[in-house]
């Protein structure tokens, strides 16, 4: 097809079901988004929320590579609304591509748009600083290093540790940028702390709980790298867990606590639950078999694909099946050398990890994979997997949920187009508005 706007139009007309919304969003989840100079953020001191770079990059290049985007940053998130497709209202987490067909930028009355080869094809919002981010620490650091805000407020994502002890090409996941992303920070001078203190947590959270006086800020995530060892001579379910233990003393049941680490021995998961954790995310990466130990040498290593897979079984039955939601990297299987060649044979492969885990009550969430230029995968892959799997995969997505008479999962707001907030896959988008609001 001789233009992105043809190939986006012939998916919407052969895969009806799926929202329109979702087809845009995904696109520009797996190939981002340009940035005129007139639609960039004024950093912390402008009107404009900028992009706080919470865990990994999501760009499609270093930072020295993004020009004038790199010094003043791009929003956190867009919204997309009405043009020519009369879109419903969408957020999409911003991954920069300075080469992408897709453009915003300001027209001569000054409004946001989003460009299409050269088409306005959608009105765009940004997202207000909000008056939590105009404060700081009493050492001086930002709310938004510490604990910044997506999906439009609703999650407080608080990357603690933020480098990976899967260290080097033989146990990096191959797709993750984290590690670069930390150093890349480090290099251009900005802060970006290693390990935060948890008492830094606490005083963003308290500013944050102050001036959030419409209590968007719904829920938070404890993440970060993964821990082989120890870190500040903790284990990997200790050194978490004491953060959400002091979250939840010091503000009991102000937020949903949730918490990204490996698949743990069941008595680490107790610890978890134990210290007011109330949703796990022990994220599978890759259903394939093959393709997990390649592209997770790691993870492979320390504990294996099928303890991996046990291990989030045995978590259901300290959460309870629906509260423990493994993150898997949609796109990747069908990366170069080692993916699949055919659409056909990624879903495939996708839907049997599906129904294995849904069968059990479990359902499983996914990020849109960002070719991001540092891993292997990036490089030798850089326009990702074709946007048709990314719709296949939100069809058979959804379809997989009804067959097992699942709804939404916890925690991430409600669902269905103009109403989903999560903002770095369409999943939410493209299940039916007619659930109830989850929590």
């Amino acid at each position: 097809m001789g233009s992105r706007t043809a190939l986006v139009e012939d998916l919407m007309e052969r895969f009806p079901h799926v929202p329109r919304e979702a087809v845009f969003k995904e696109d520009l989840l797996r190939g981002g988004v340009a940035f005129d100079a007139s639609a960039l953020s004024d950093n912390e001191k402008g009107e404009v929320k900028p992009k706080s770079y919470f865990i990994f990059s999501f760009d499609h290049g270093t930072l020295p590579e993004l020009g004038e985007a790199a010094l003043r940053r791009p929003p956190e998130e867009i919204i997309l609304t009405g043009g020519p497709y009369d879109l419903r209202r969408t957020v999409v987490s911003v991954r920069v591509n300075p080469s992408s067909p897709y453009r915003v930028a300001a027209d001569e009355e000054g409004l946001l748009g989003l460009y299409l080869d050269g088409t306005r094809i959608a009105d765009v919002g940004v997202p207000p600083m909000p008056e939590y981010y105009r404060h700081t620490l009493a050492n001086g650091k930002s709310v938004m290093e510490v604990a910044p805000t997506i999906q439009w407020g609703y999650l407080i994502y608080l990357t603690v540790f933020r480098v990976c002890q899967y260290f080097g090409a033989k146990e990096e996941c191959q797709y993750c940028d984290i590690n670069h992303n930390w150093r890349q920070h480090k290099a251009a001078g900005r802060p970006y702390t290693g390990v935060k203190d948890v008492e830094e947590v606490l005083e963003a959270l308290e500013i944050i709980d102050r001036y959030d006086t419409a209590k968007a800020s719904t829920a938070y995530t404890l993440t970060g790298g993964a821990v082989t060892s120890k870190v500040a001579g903790r284990d990997e379910a200790d050194f978490y867990g004491h953060y959400a233990k002091a979250i939840e003393e010091r503000f009991p049941g102000r937020w949903i606590g949730k918490v990204v680490a490996q698949a743990l021995p069941k008595d680490d998961v107790q610890r978890f639950k134990d210290y007011g954790v109330q949703i796990y995310h022990p994220n599978y990466e890759v259903w394939d078999r093959r393709l997990f130990e390649l592209y997770c040498p790691g993870k492979e290593r320390y504990v294996g694909r099928d303890e991996w897979h046990r291990r989030i079984l045995d978590s259901a039955e300290v959460f309870g099946a629906r509260n423990v939601i493994p993150n898997f990297v949609a796109g990747v299987e069908m990366a170069e050398p080692f993916g699949f060649t055919t659409v056909d044979e990624a879903i495939a492969s996708t839907t049997e990890g599906l129904r294995f885990f849904m069968s059990h009550g479990i359902t499983p969430r996914f990020t849109t994979w960002c070719p991001e230029p540092t891993t292997p995968l990036g490089k030798a892959n850089p326009q990702g997997a074709p946007l048709e799997y990314h719709i296949r995969l939100l069809e058979a997505y959804r379809a997989t949920m009804d067959d097992f008479g699942l709804s939404s999962p916890p925690g991430y707001g409600p669902p269905g187009p103009g109403r989903a907030v999560f903002s770095v896959s369409s999943f939410m988008d493209s299940l039916s508005a007619e659930e109830p609001v989850g929590t």
